[in-house]
């Protein structure tokens, strides 16, 4: 070995030894934390006993069980409720869970693993990892905290609408189970906008937003939901304002109510006609769809989103494991509590939808005939058309299609005049409903004809707040947790703080218009910024830093080499699927017009209308402002304008990574590193070992390499 190498440096001399910024990742050998010693400083021949990463301070889980409540509560959201049933119905039925579960192999589980990995075995927040991964991309966890920060923002505004809803549905009969009416000196009306719609409508766009028929008109703010969006915030501030040791306990209530609600709707929802209808038709595939690529699109990025990749809550909750944690089992667990979770709440809707649908079928069929009853007394139709066993008094569904069937056959050239619907269950199953319309309107609307409607509304609305507070503990601990990580601030004051500034932001999701700014960042916020910071974080590992590097990363820590999958998920398959997702992504914003569904006060009804050059300006500036972190650092990095940030590593973790591999092309070097033992040298090409990098490794690594620095700290045993 030669004596100016590094690493005989290091063996020799008491100074400190330039450390390159990958070698902050690398373990590159099984570590004895407990019995390993390196003579890294001080004293010559003064060993330094090398303390497990996890002993460095950092807040750990009570237990195995609060971490995995912590991660389910974070990727199972209102999504999984109001977003994946929708999806389902649209993109054929059962047929859709064929291309879900065949991306959530692909993409989802692989990259869901490599967060938990990358957060536990660096023990830092989003920032802190990415930047001692590859630091000329350290913006990747600036861009994740910064689309927390705007998800966040409006996510905690649909929490106060829950709030709001929570807090009427304490009243019989509810609120929103009948249209008000309107009175002029003796004379009583309906209200016009609630009889054009419907009760439930009404309440949401007039009684809750009060909104306007613009996004131009703010209307000023809405008092009822500024104070639910106040309650909002304070919620969520007592729930992480002392980190894990709060928010982890949060978790217990937070994670599971929602799915004894989910079961009690379930078994209820069963119980109601209609139901098996619903859920029939959910599941009814229609194998056509799995052809079409949007089909695959959208079942792509909610895989993307229902696991929170990209956002930082992954990484910081992982970050607070024990080095030694099976992750891996931690994946694959969350990952189908997230997929079974989604199945469950598609039975809750679809058979309660089923039951709506019921319902509305047989009113149309009960209007309908009073209009023929009408028709036959004007002599309009004759008494011929109708079969003799119809009983006009008992109308059923299918006496209804015969007699709707013979009119339409006899009457054709003027039928069209006679105005009468076909009353067909299948139309009113295909009626798409999602987000907000679902769970405000369609859902509010079934629970107002169940039998002790108040309880039923009580719990679906506290399901909810608990679903979008787990989330929110996610998003905000992906915001703290890398900011404490890497700037010495008081946690609880700088969690006050963030919550205070938050909440004095979500002000303009509270005017009257805000509604359609919900919307706007829903739309253009998270999607693409994310779907580009996931790939980065993915290229970053596999390409950059060296799938096989990490593969043996992840066996020193687990115990054992996880399969030869996810080696070639993560080198090849995933970087390809999310090219192929962030290439369709921009097309369908190339080919679809920018634009909100505004509600029209006179028609009573949503018109889709263009956002106006400012508007449409702002959307833009969401999608710019999200990334312009990668660009930024990657930047600065280059021309040596940042540090690369090592100097905020913790002493303990610090010595626990130092090993030296700058030069992989040294084999003498590398080989020295791998040994077991501080003192001892293997040989120079262990039969246990293979080369760790091919070609194109070393190529990025040179690319990304900064030039090094000294560790500043001191050993404090020297």
């Amino acid at each position: 070995m030669r004596k100016n190498s590094k690493v005989t440096q290091r063996e020799h001399t008491s100074e400190h030894v330039t450390e390159s910024v990958a070698d902050l990742l690398a373990h590159e050998a099984p570590l004895d934390y407990k019995n390993s010693s390196l003579n890294v400083g001080g004293v010559p021949g003064k060993k330094i006993v090398l303390e497990p990463p996890e002993n460095d301070g950092r807040p750990a889980w009570n237990s195995k069980l609060q971490y995995i409540l912590a991660q389910v509560g974070f990727s199972v959201g209102l999504g999984n409720v109001w977003r994946f049933p929708y999806l389902c119905q649209k993109n054929g039925g059962g047929a859709y869970l064929v291309p879900y579960f065949i991306l959530l192999i692909l993409i989802g589980v692989p990259l869901f693993f490599l967060e938990l990995a990358v957060g536990q075995k660096i023990r830092r927040g989003s920032i802190g990892v990415w930047n001692y991964v590859c630091p000329h991309l350290g913006g990747i966890g600036v861009s994740s905290l910064m689309v927390c920060g705007f998800v966040g923002l409006y996510y905690n505004v649909i929490i106060g609408w829950s709030i709001f809803y929570f807090f009427q549905s304490f009243q019989y009969p509810l609120p929103w189970a009948e249209c008000p009416i309107r009175r002029n000196g003796s004379l009583a009306i309906v209200e016009p906008e609630c009889e054009k719609s419907s009760a439930t409508t009404y309440f949401w766009y007039r009684q809750t937003l009060n909104t306007t028929s613009t996004i131009a008109d703010s209307g000023g703010l809405n008092v009822k939901m500024t104070l639910s969006l106040l309650v909002a915030w304070i919620i969520v501030c007592l729930a992480v304002i002392r980190g894990i040791a709060s928010s982890g306990k949060v978790m217990y209530f937070s994670s599971l109510f929602p799915y004894v609600v989910l079961f009690c709707f379930l078994v209820r929802g069963l119980l109601l006609k209609g139901a098996v209808d619903g859920i029939a038709h959910m599941f009814t595939p229609k194998l056509e769809k799995m052809l079409e690529p949007q089909v695959w699109r959208e079942a792509a990025t909610q895989v993307f989103f229902a696991l929170g990749l990209g956002f930082g809550g992954v990484i910081a909750f992982s970050s607070y494991n024990k080095i030694d944690n099976n992750c891996h089992f931690d994946a694959v667990l969350v990952s189908f509590i997230n997929f079974f979770t989604s199945i469950l709440a598609t039975l809750v809707v679809f058979a309660v939808l089923g039951f709506k649908a019921n319902l509305m079928n047989e009113k149309c069929v009960i209007e309908n005939g009073e209009k023929i009853l009408g028709y036959l007394n004007s002599n309009v139709l004759s008494h011929d058309l109708i079969p003799p066993h119809v009983n006009f008094s008992q109308l059923s569904t299918i006496d209804y299609a015969e007699i709707y069937g013979v009119i339409k056959t006899v009457k054709e050239g003027s039928f069209a005049e006679l105005s009468l619907d076909p009353c067909v269950l299948e139309d009113e199953l295909n009626k798409s409903v999602q987000g907000t319309g679902l769970a405000f309107i369609a859902f509010t609307e079934a629970m107002t004809h169940f039998p002790a409607s108040p309880f039923w509304s009580v719990m679906f609305f506290f399901m909810l707040i608990n679903l979008g507070l787990g989330s929110m503990i996610g998003t905000m601990t992906g915001i703290t947790t890398p900011v404490l990580d890497t700037y010495k601030v008081h946690k609880e004051l700088f969690t006050v703080c963030c919550c205070i500034i938050a909440f004095f932001c979500g002000l303009l999701f509270v005017q009257r218009s805000g509604n359609y700014f919900v919307t706007m960042f829903d739309d253009y916020s998270a999607g693409l910024p994310l779907t580009i910071v996931v790939i980065l974080e993915n290229v970053s590992v596999a390409w950059i830093y060296g799938t096989k590097r990490f593969m043996q990363d992840l066996e020193d820590m687990l115990g054992f080499r996880p399969h030869a999958f996810y080696f070639y998920m993560w080198k090849y398959v995933s970087p390809c699927c999310l090219i192929v997702l962030i290439t369709a992504t921009v097309i369908e914003m190339a080919i679809s017009p920018p634009g909100y569904s505004a509600w029209v006060e006179e028609l009573a009804q949503e018109r889709f209308q263009s956002y106006p050059p400012w508007a449409l300006a702002m959307c833009f500036s969401l999608i710019v402002v999200a990334m312009l972190p990668l660009p930024i650092v990657f930047i600065a990095r280059y021309f040596n304008l940042m540090s690369d940030g090592s100097n905020k590593l913790s002493v303990s973790y610090r010595k626990s990574m130092m090993k030296d591999i700058s030069n992989l092309e040294e084999v003498d070097e590398a080989r020295f590193i791998l040994g077991k033992n501080p003192g001892e040298t293997p040989s120079p090409k262990p039969p246990s070992r293979a080369y760790l990098g091919p070609p194109v490794y070393k190529l990025f690594l040179t690319m990304f390499r900064l030039p090094d620095h000294p560790l500043k700290e001191k050993s404090t045993h020297g």
